[in-house]
């Protein structure tokens, strides 16, 4: 099963089966995506180069670094949209990627409407560093609240290779997870894609994306032929929720 993962496979990158990129940072200049309103374009219009058709960009809520608030957030895609006039061609939608912190929790208490990816899905993200350890309280408080928690990138959390106990808890407990296709590409490194071929082998993928941040993602995108059979095979398992986003 999955031999694919074994060998090199030269294909073309053509994502237009995910169709919907839920998970990217190309709005200009809010945290440490796309700079400005030109190299969203170029970003955009090279996403959908690779058969991406619609995106929900989701730039960081992250407390001590990125302050965002939704209206920030929808101020920078009107920004985008008034700069680049009738090239914006992909329909674009914003939500947010929250940082598991005090200040999502304040959110949370305050009963503060949170960006979604469609309807209740709430993406989220762990430090690259630990997990908190009161990670499980956090994400039943999500659930409380009537969100359906989505993991960014499960695979990136390194630490948890060791610990790999901790999918099967939160995959049990409801989470969702959002792997990134460059991770299926091994550009993050070993520890990403071996997480990456454990997740997938234990049907625990839910949703793709891109996680763009700059040009080198988008170059390295662009050379992913190798993940097309991972791609189709998740597609063609009917389990992968981004067509229907």
């Amino acid at each position: 099963m999955f031999e694919f993962f074994k060998k090199k496979i030269h294909v073309p990158a053509d994502f237009s089966g995910v169709s919907i990129d839920m998970h990217s940072h190309l709005l200009p200049g809010i945290d440490d995506g796309s700079p400005d309103s030109s190299t969203s374009m170029e970003l955009i219009n090279g996403l959908t180069d690779l058969g991406f058709s619609r995106f929900v960009t989701t730039p960081h809520i992250m407390w001590d670094l990125y302050q965002n608030t939704p209206e920030i957030i929808g101020g920078a895609l009107k920004q985008l949209k008034t700069e680049a006039g009738k090239d914006v061609k992909p329909i674009l939608k914003f939500a947010a990627e929250y940082f598991l912190d005090d200040h999502l929790e304040k959110l949370l208490d305050s009963d503060t409407p949170l960006l979604t990816i469609k309807d209740n899905l709430l993406l989220f993200e762990f430090s690259f560093v630990a997990m908190p350890f009161d990670y499980k309280e956090l994400i039943f408080k999500i659930q409380m609240k009537g969100y359906k928690p989505v993991l960014a990138h499960p695979e990136r959390y390194v630490y948890l290779n060791n610990k790999r106990e901790v999918y099967d808890e939160l995959k049990s407990a409801g989470c969702l997870f959002q792997v990134n296709i460059l991770s299926l590409a091994n550009y993050y490194g070993k520890h990403s894609n071996d997480i990456a071929r454990y997740l997938i082998e234990k049907s625990y993928i839910d949703l793709v994306g891109t996680d763009l941040h700059h040009h080198r993602h988008l170059d390295a995108l662009r050379n992913a032929g190798s993940v097309m059979p991972i791609i189709n095979q998740l597609l063609d398992s009917g389990k992968l929720l981004n067509p229907g986003l």
